[in-house]
């Protein structure tokens, strides 16, 4: 028998008629806010599916963009977040694609350029009641939901660099719930993706990127609701 959570019955808390139209694409948003870790001055949003056929009418291009500023899926401003971002210098521009058969009807790819030039691609999906999956990032397959405390690091595929992480999880008393490392081919660049059942703090983060060896980046994303 399936478990339900509660927001598969009443749904999220949220700003707009449509927990996956608004919902969900204020959090893939919120997503790419929280990965770029500094201020974002312009973003390409291409939707794919469903998406890109009512974007305009469900208010997904307002939820994209107030994401991408990090509001909340509930958070009043989503309603004006075209405007705060022109006020805040956010160029933004919404791109109709067909990604193909393969990627959910709920799809966005967004590309993100930061104030220091630093350039990022994240592809995920909402896929009902306000949840989302993140599918790809810069080009790499990978997932995560974000419905848990996340910590991505971005590593050498060498010996030892999971040992690291997870090493500096443990002796912080942090308890993991998934864990997965992806990687496009042997010895190059990996990216290691745990899910928490604990809160990650910058602490740690600082912990994981102290081994410059094998550590290239770390994030943490949580909060999206």
């Amino acid at each position: 028998m399936k478990n339900y959570s509660i927001f598969d019955i009443v749904g999220p808390n949220m700003i707009g008629p449509s927990s996956s139209h608004t919902a969900g694409a204020a959090r893939l948003g919120r997503v790419g806010y929280k990965i770029a870790g500094e201020k974002i001055t312009n973003v390409k949003f291409y939707l794919h599916g469903s998406f890109a056929q009512t974007y305009k009418g469900h208010g997904t291009d307002k939820a994209l963009v107030g994401g991408i500023l990090g509001f909340a899926p509930d958070d009043e401003r989503i309603r004006n977040s075209f405007q705060i971002a022109k006020e805040s210098g956010l160029d933004f521009e919404f791109i109709t694609v067909d990604l193909g058969d393969d990627y959910h009807p709920n799809t966005a790819k967004i590309e993100i350029t930061t104030e220091s030039g630093k350039k990022l691609e994240i592809v995920g999906a909402s896929i009902g009641g306000g949840n989302i999956k993140v599918t790809q990032m810069n080009g790499l397959k990978l997932e995560f939901t974000g419905a848990y405390p996340t910590l991505i690091v971005k590593q050498r595929d060498l010996p030892g660099a999971a040992t690291h992480i997870t090493s500096c999880l443990s002796k912080n008393n942090i308890n993991i719930a998934f864990m997965s490392i992806y990687r496009q081919e042997k010895g190059n660049e990996a990216f290691t993706i745990i899910e928490a059942d604990d809160d990650i703090h910058e602490n740690i983060v600082k912990d994981i990127l102290s081994n410059e060896d094998l550590i290239k980046d770390a994030f943490i994303i949580k909060g999206l609701e």
